[in-house]
């Protein structure tokens, strides 16, 4: 497969053009290209925490792969431009293909991450792959190359493990007996460390929850336990949140459960996602002793 590239002389005597070409063996293409999108389909779904089979991860690799080299066939624009305006429709693809995900606009985010992930193992590549050739002379790029992928994989793999733990210290499983219901609901807490919340009479820590979580919880937010809390936000004016008082609330801890009585919490539509990983913020004073 080759590409023609215009090219001009210099010579101040002469002006000459003649014609660049350059060779791309498809083959070579298509390995690099499916154990790149092998890696970036690892590192996409362990931040968004979605498992796939590894038979679904090769399949969305080798499809990406396959599509990769399609749009470095047509005979439009240049290489460039023919991967840019491929790599969004074949990141959808092979999301959708790989972890079952539907929608333009979570197919979007998820491409958006993959694009992410797909930075940094091309920095981690070109770094490596500059200090390996140093060392090892002669040919053998596409040996090299693999290597520097893999070894860029596992650095960026070990990192983001560690990125994911530290952030899993900081979330909580909260539970809470709802009357209407019958029942427990299990919500997602993070532990905020800048929350300083309090009921402006009792000083009791306040925690907030979401509007998605308020309107489950209906039952429990009685009229007659509304607390006024006042807040502040840095760049924002402050104001007052409606803020109710629960009975009882349940929080799983590695080393156990902590019941907590009366505790507090303000509902806020605004300040929680109801996409995010957590409808809770919980105050890490509940987790005193």
């Amino acid at each position: 497969m080759t590409e023609y590239a215009p090219g001009i002389s210099y010579n101040e005597k002469e002006i000459r053009r003649w014609n660049v070409y350059y060779k791309l063996y498809i083959d070579r293409v298509f390995i690099l290209q499916m154990t790149t999108d092998l890696y970036l389909l690892s590192l996409a779904g362990q931040i968004m925490r979605r498992t796939a089979t590894r038979r679904k991860l090769w399949l969305g690799a080798a499809v990406g792969a396959g599509m990769g080299c399609l749009c470095l066939m047509l005979p439009v624009f240049t290489v460039g431009g023919r991967l840019l305006l491929g790599s969004v429709p074949v990141s959808m693809c092979m999301m959708c293909l790989t972890y079952q995900i539907h929608g333009v606009r979570s197919l979007l985010k998820a491409s958006l991450l993959m694009a992410a992930a797909g930075f940094f193992l091309g920095g981690g590549m070109i770094w490596i792959l500059n200090r390996l050739r140093a060392v090892v002379k002669g040919s053998g790029s596409l040996f090299l190359t693999l290597t520097a992928g893999a070894l860029s994989y596992l650095a960026l793999r070990a990192v983001l493990q560690w990125l994911l733990k530290r952030r899993e210290d900081t979330m909580r499983t909260v539970r809470v007996y709802v009357p209407s219901l019958g029942q427990e609901i299990r919500i997602r807490a993070l532990v905020d460390t800048g929350n300083h919340l309090s009921d402006p009479m009792s000083g009791a820590p306040v925690s907030v929850i979401s509007g998605k979580i308020a309107r489950c919880m209906t039952s429990c937010l009685s009229r007659e336990k509304f607390h006024a809390v006042p807040y502040r936000s840095v760049g924002k004016q402050g104001g007052i949140l409606p803020a109710y008082e629960l009975p009882e609330m349940l929080i799983e801890e590695a080393g156990g459960t902590l019941k907590r009585e009366h505790v507090i919490v303000a509902v806020c539509d605004t300040g929680i996602s109801e996409e995010s990983d957590y409808q809770m913020i919980l105050h890490p004073g509940l987790l005193e002793n």
